[in-house]
């Protein structure tokens, strides 16, 4: 007995080319809200897939992205034919982001996920000078740097990457504590943690030298605390084709000279 279709939720970004795949594809198979669909497949560049995971993510639904931007390293290579034989044999990568919580200088709290990473970065000319503690006890007392980010696996190879981070296995357990541009201690490259840490970093001097903090897109300006810790909750299941899926990416971008 054959199969049924799956039902899908065709997303797009804005730009020409993601808009006309989208017309084409609902015109062959069909449209269907999140809520109502099987899996989601997004159209676009990865910042439209980030947007796809923190708007739809909650919804528990498979995502199988076709790479039609920029940069594409968590999407599929657009190729309309045969889409749902590729969704039928696609592997799937379980991403766990991180939880940020920062406390601003008039006492507000806001909470944020990240896919990629959790970044620190200095507001003004003003060099930051950042507390780190693990799991409560204090690593480093001062560090002076541009900023400071934590990255997940599959965010490792992203803004990480570009700050001299390493890149982590996706399934690894571990996240990246990544300086940017630190100045004291100058030698200090980051460190590589289990992913169930607490890292907080407290901001010193946030008048003269304030900071923002950023989850994947979402900033928060004037912090004075910042918390990042793996979800426990939440989980998010993309789609990859087998012979380019999350994992052989994440190796390859450590070969690439």
């Amino acid at each position: 007995m054959a199969q049924p279709h799956p039902r899908i939720a065709f997303l797009a970004s804005r730009t020409p080319e993601a808009q006309a795949a989208y017309e084409s594809l609902v015109a062959v198979h069909g449209q269907h809200e999140p809520d109502e669909a099987d899996v989601i497949c997004a159209l676009g560049g990865d910042g439209f897939m980030l947007q796809t995971l923190h708007r739809h993510g909650p919804r528990g639904k498979p995502v199988f992205g076709m790479k039609l931007g920029k940069v594409g390293f968590l999407m599929n290579q657009y190729q309309p034919d045969a889409l749902l034989e590729r969704i039928a044999a696609a592997e799937p990568a379980v991403l766990r982001p991180l939880e940020m919580i920062a406390v601003t200088e008039s006492g507000a709290s806001t909470h944020s996920l990240a896919y990629n990473e959790v970044s620190l970065l200095r507001q003004t000319r003003q060099a930051a000078h950042v507390r780190i503690e693990l799991n409560g006890q204090v690593r480093m007392e001062e560090l002076v740097c541009d900023g400071v980010m934590v990255a997940t696996p599959a965010g490792s190879t992203a803004y990480n990457y570009s700050a001299h981070g390493p890149i982590l296995p996706l399934g690894s357990s571990v996240i990246a504590l990544t300086p940017i541009a630190a100045f004291r201690p100058r030698r200090w490259r980051g460190a590589i943690l289990r992913a169930d840490t607490e890292v907080r970093f407290t901001i010193l001097d946030p008048d003269k030298r304030p900071v923002s903090a950023t989850a994947d897109s979402h900033e928060v300006r004037e912090v004075v605390e910042v918390t990042v810790r793996e979800s426990e909750q939440h989980t998010v299941t993309l789609l990859f084709d087998p012979e380019h899926n999350l994992e052989e990416r994440i190796l390859n971008e450590q070969f690439v000279t």
